[in-house]
Formats: structure tokens, sequence, C-alpha cells
């Protein structure tokens, strides 16, 4: 049985007295999805426990590239180990890699209890949630799925179409967060410069973060993941640049700059468009530290259009670039497109664009080098008793790197610290309390 929705499954096959453990793959949206499934059995009545001492497994999916992929089919294997040695009474695969694939997941892991899909947004309502996260930072999901529709994207075809979550919902649970004395927000979405447009009929981002920054209290860091360039807005670049509480950090996936390719990929956007973009934002926002990511090797990418991208690279000098091989995903127009690059070609390409963004990271970091930093404190370093793990406003977690705090005085998670900078490496910060 396909079970297609999490409540059917969860009221109809899961005992109140079953202990349920997860395994969340893939990205911050997952993570709040797989906060919501569990919320949604605690309020059932189940405990939530460690995966080794569970009744029942969840393992929340990735499907997005075939790496993804395959770090999936891998959890579930293992998973399939433990119910065979007895220590597992039930599996659930959730998630993108679910939803995809739930036909082939079922005949191929007969081990398996349900395939259950992705989660769905709902409009008005929170959702119950157990935090997965430390308790001085929190993700908060504002759309769910894509307005755009790449080429060489599946989420679309995931996720279904693109829905914001009403401005009263996102508000309420801001409220909820700052009352609970959360330091740190990441507003969340395939693509939130698009927030608005299928409920308000008007990109309506800029207004929230406006909104937001009024009712907040203990909040002081308001960080926004995936910005889609093509949905840009003065508005919002004015909001950033005002507003002290949001971190001057642009995470804005270009995936690639040749004007072919962004044609090919339906980017929306063009190289001269992109290029008077960031000078808008380098003009507006003299401090900020702009973060994209890049796709080398897609269906067509001429060796002249990756030498224009490594120029492209090489003058825009981002402070943060991630690289991704093109992986060709059926059921995506650039799955069957012609001129497909091949594999050793797509490595190399990988290889020479982090060859060169890794000097220009670390002489981007140089700049804080003698400076003072506010620094968040995410934790102490194992087994050292005076260094601490912290991230400026110029850092998300998990994907960005860490300032390393040296400090005698007891610093604890959640710790606002100003840190005079000594080093500087390609993707982290040294320093000690000023």
């Amino acid at each position: 049985m396909v079970a297609k929705t999490t409540k059917d499954f969860f009221t109809e096959r899961i005992g109140r007295d079953e202990k349920i453990g997860l395994i969340n793959l893939g990205c911050a949206r997952n993570l709040v999805d797989s906060q919501t499934i569990l919320g949604k059995l605690k309020r059932q009545g189940n405990r939530i426990v460690d995966i080794k001492n569970a009744d029942v497994a969840i393992v929340n999916t990735c499907g997005f590239i075939e790496e993804a992929k395959r770090e999936s089919i891998n959890a579930i294997l293992d998973l399939i180990e433990l119910k065979k040695k007895g220590k597992l009474k039930k599996i659930i695969v959730a998630g993108c890699l679910a939803e995809r694939y739930a036909k082939e997941l079922e005949a191929e892991f007969k081990e398996v209890d349900a395939v259950i899909g992705v989660q769905t947004l709902e409009r008005e309502k929170i959702p119950p949630q157990v935090s997965l996260t430390p308790k001085h930072f929190a993700y908060l999901k504002i759309c769910e799925s894509c307005y755009n529709h790449c080429s060489f994207c599946i989420i679309p075809k995931i996720k279904g179409k693109f829905t914001s979550r009403a401005t009263e919902s996102v508000l309420e649970e801001i409220k909820q967060l700052d009352n609970r004395g959360v330091k740190e927000i990441h507003i969340i979405g395939q693509d939130i410069t698009a927030y608005g447009m299928d409920i308000y009929r008007e990109k309506s981002l800029a207004r929230l973060l406006k909104e937001i920054v009024k009712i907040t209290k203990n909040i002081e860091w308001i960080r926004l993941l995936y910005t889609f360039p093509a949905h840009i807005t003065d508005e919002l670049i004015e909001v950033i640049a005002s507003e002290e509480k949001i971190c001057k950090y642009i995470d804005m996936p270009l995936q690639h700059i040749s004007d072919n390719l962004l044609l090919s990929m339906n980017r929306g956007i063009t190289t001269t468009r992109t290029k008077t973009l960031i000078k808008k934002m380098r003009t507006k926002i003299p401090e900020a530290s702009l973060r994209t990511t890049f796709i080398v090797g897609l269906p067509g990418e001429t060796e002249e259009n990756f030498e224009e991208l490594l120029r492209f690279v090489q003058e825009t000098r981002f402070e943060k670039v991630g690289v991704f091989v093109y992986s060709p995903e059926e059921g995506t127009p650039a799955y069957s497109m012609s001129d497909q690059v091949p594999t050793s070609v797509k490595k190399k390409r990988l290889d020479a664009l982090m060859k060169l963004q890794q000097d220009i990271s670390k002489t981007a970091h140089q700049r804080f080098v003698g400076k003072n930093l506010k620094v968040l404190i995410d934790e102490q370093e194992a087994g050292k008793d005076n260094v601490y793990l912290g991230r400026s406003e110029y850092d998300a977690p998990e994907v960005d790197g860490v300032v390393y705090v040296q400090s005698s005085q007891k610093l604890n998670p959640g710790d606002f610290a100003q840190v005079r900078i000594t080093d500087a490496y390609e993707y982290d910060l040294q320093g000690e309390l000023a």
C-alpha cells in the first residue's frame, strides 16, 4: 500500500505506543518537513527517540540529483538491515525520492512498510513541529515548490504548484519563535523571492520582512536562503540594506552566466541583467557577502561557455560559491537535450572552477583580519575547553564555514560575542574574544 498523505498513514498504521526515530536527508526545507512529521506524531502521543531505540524508523529522503538519490537508497538499505536483525518493527520512506519513485521503491524494497511522499504546505496553519535544530536558531518555510520551471530541475514535478503561506501564519510563527528565545531565523523556500505571487499577485517578500522586523524582540538575525535572481526587486535590495536585523548575506543561485545556457535552462534572466543586478547589490549593500551556485556540464555547455563562466567568477569575486556537476534527471526537458557533456569533462570543469574560487574565498576572508565581527556561538569545540565554534552573519549553518573563537570566558550556544579576527582561511575564520 502506498499512503500518499502523512495523516492517513500515521493515524491508520502507527500505534501510539510505538517509539519513532527519524533520519533526515537533503536540504533545510526537508528538515522543516521532518520537524512537521515528528510534530504530528508527538501530538498523536508517540515518543521521539534516537533511531537505535526506535520501533518505527522514518527516512525523509532527497531525490534532487543522482548523488542525493544514492544517499537515500543507502539509508533505506541500512534500515532494512536493522529490521532484519529485529531492531526495527517498521520502515517508512518519506520525502522527495518517495514522491518521485513510490512504485519503484515498493517493488524493490519489500521490507519497507509505507511510502508517503512529500508534506503538503498549509497556507493558514502553523504545523506542529519537533525542533531538530539547536535552540538558538530555526528554519521557517514561507513557500513550497518553485515559481520558475528550470529545464534541468525536477522540483516542480515533485512538489507540485508553487504555494505561499499566508502572511498572518508566517508572522504568528515568528512570534512563537521569538517568544521562545530564538536568536536567528532562516527564511527558506525553493524561491522565497516569489513569495506572494500566487496569493497576493505580487512579489511580497520585502513587505513580509518589514513586518517581521517590527514584531521581533529576541531575534537578532534574519537570514534569507535561496533568492531567485530573476525575481529580486529593488525594494527587496533596499530592505536588506536598511534593516539591521537582516543579515547582509545574499544566497542567489545563478547556475551559469552564458546567455545561451541561461535561455536553455529557462532562467528568465540574461547575462547583462545578471551583471546589472550584482552591481546594484554591491553598490547598495557594499558589506554584503554574495553566495551563489553554478552547474558545470549542462547540455550544450561548450569550452567557450565554461571559459566565460571562469572569467565571470574571476571578475565578480563572489565571497562564497558552490559548484555542482549537471545531473540528468528523467522527466526534465534537459534530460533529452542533445549535446550532453561527457562525465570526464564535467569533473574537469568542476575542479577548475573550485580551484579558482578557493583562492577568491581566501582573499575575501582576509578583509576581516584585524577587525571585530559579531559572532553567534553554536557550540564548544569537542575536546577543547577554550575554543568555540560560531558563525558571523556571513555564514549559514551547514553550507558555509565557521569562526573558531578562542575565549577563556565561558560561552554558551546562542550567545553573541564580539570576536577579533586573527586569521583567515578558504572557508573559515579564526579569532579571539574581543
